[in-house]
């Protein structure tokens, strides 16, 4: 991703005091003050995140792909609007969560059972590794699939738990700054969803 490269007018070039010059902070001040490549920097330290992030909630690669860019377009528009208490990535991820799970809503409304089957070879996160024996391999793409469908079932707050704690691994003061939530109050999110996860599962696996 590119952006159109304006210079930066001298009053944007002095930093406010106590700001680390390659630090989130730093770069977004940059960017509000018209450097573009300062928000370059901003896209290659975070798409790998946003894009596993998207890559939860996107039936496709190409739409996990096209969420990223999306979310990164909007962040650059909106940056006047991002408030500096948050963790810029915070920020990032509530676009993010935003696009994917408007992404989402259109997909289900368009999917046939045909699709819903392609994409069902597409993973959301690794279950054991494959093995040399076909059977096996077969085995976990169908538990793969059955755990990309539960999760996909879960409503957004329980998805976003799971997908932030038990895949992303993010740390619970992060989870809550996310959440706006205390850290007690986000482990208890995290709680809940993992509950509701297996719920979801116990059918799917045989269970009662």
């Amino acid at each position: 991703m590119r952006f159109d490269q304006t210079p930066m007018s001298d009053r944007s070039k002095v930093l406010p005091a106590g700001l680390d010059p390659e630090s989130d902070e730093a770069l977004v001040w940059k960017a509000r003050e018209g450097d573009f490549s300062a928000f370059e920097k901003l896209f290659e330290r975070h798409r790998d995140l946003v894009y596993r992030y998207a890559y939860q909630m996107a039936p496709r690669r190409d739409d996990a792909e096209d969420i990223v860019q999306e979310a990164f377009i909007k962040a650059y528009q909106n940056l006047k609007r991002y408030r500096d208490e948050a963790k810029f990535t915070t920020w990032l991820l509530r676009i993010t969560a935003n696009l994917g799970t408007d992404r989402a809503r259109m997909y289900n409304r368009r999917k046939s059972l045909e699709e819903r089957e392609a994409a069902g070879s597409l993973t959301w996160m690794t279950v054991g590794n494959y093995s040399e024996d076909p059977i096996d391999n077969i085995e976990q793409e169908e538990r793969r699939a059955l755990l990309r469908d539960a999760i996909a079932a879960l409503p957004d707050h329980h998805k976003n738990a799971i997908v932030f704690r038990d895949i992303q691994e993010m740390e619970y003061d992060d989870i809550a700054e996310f959440f706006g939530c205390s850290v007690g109050g986000a482990k208890l999110r995290v709680l809940r969803a993992r509950r509701a996860l297996r719920d979801r599962l116990a059918p799917m696996l045989g269970g009662e």
